[in-house]
């Protein structure tokens, strides 16, 4: 595997992907299995999105939720589904006034991600849940959308909240601060396993955001889910409809809580 990423990491350097700011070491995995757009049209055509997404995944018994209690949008009514790319990120041992006197290298960095991701990919950001520090702001922002990205997702802190809401590019965080994250954390792995509250997210799994929360489909339940929400959304609006017809309870019982039965 390492010697692949090595490679991988040579081919995108001489295709100028390559940034430099974090340490090759650092970058678990490069190119990945992604799902495909026409499985990602799919869920964004879901109405009611990760309550749908959830629902099937407590059926298969996997944890993969994150209420907007813990990771809320930024602005209200934006969704996002695409592949995950991860970072995790630790705080710094120097205070950030003797980083800035010492000039030392600034260690946090999306711009990495942002050169190494595909376009519609979603950026997984944890730093513990830390409410205090930044884990980016609007230029942040503005790169990864013009690098295509769908949205990002923080367990941890954001600024510029008015400038990013302005650029419309969708962020999910845990809070809001106005605390730089430059010369306090320092980005420690890229592409690996991060944690969403507490939820686990692979590299290539599939994020799902909207006003309700975060969700996480393992790559390998991608298929499926969307496939189970399909026919229960089905059986569901064909209930609504004998619902308002006053169809005899005999007809409406074989459709009842169809999604925590299937």
């Amino acid at each position: 595997m390492a010697e692949t990423v090595a490679a991988e990491y040579d081919e995108y350097l001489a295709a100028g992907r390559i940034w430099g700011l974090v340490d090759r070491e650092r970058i678990k995995k490069i190119k990945f299995p992604r799902v495909p757009q026409e499985i990602v049209k799919r869920y964004l055509a879901v109405t009611d999105l990760t309550t749908s997404v959830s629902d099937v995944l407590d059926s298969l018994g996997i944890a993969g939720a994150v209420p907007a209690s813990y990771l809320s949008p930024l602005a209200q009514g934006q969704r996002v589904v695409g592949p995950a790319v991860t970072i995790r990120n630790l705080v710094e041992r120097k205070t950030p006034t003797q980083g800035y006197v010492d000039k030392d290298f600034i260690r946090m960095s999306t711009r990495d991600i942002y050169y190494l991701a595909e376009p519609g990919d979603v950026l997984v950001t944890d730093t513990g849940g830390d409410l205090s520090i930044s884990n980016m702001g609007a230029q942040s922002c503005t790169v990864a959308k013009s690098r295509g990205l769908a949205g990002s997702i923080v367990y941890g802190a954001v600024r510029d909240a008015g400038s990013i809401r302005e650029l419309g590019y969708p962020v999910w965080s845990k809070g809001i601060t106005p605390l730089t994250g430059k010369f306090r954390i320092e980005a420690i792995e890229m592409n690996g396993p991060v944690t969403l509250h507490d939820v686990r997210v692979e590299p290539g799994d599939l994020m799902v955001a909207d006003d309700s929360g975060v969700c996480v489909v393992p790559f390998e339940h991608v298929e499926h889910v969307i496939d189970e929400i399909e026919s229960i959304a089905a059986a569901e609006e064909k209930m609504a409809s004998l619902i308002v017809e006053g169809a005899p309870i005999s007809e409406l019982k074989p459709l009842f809580r169809k999604r925590y039965s299937s």
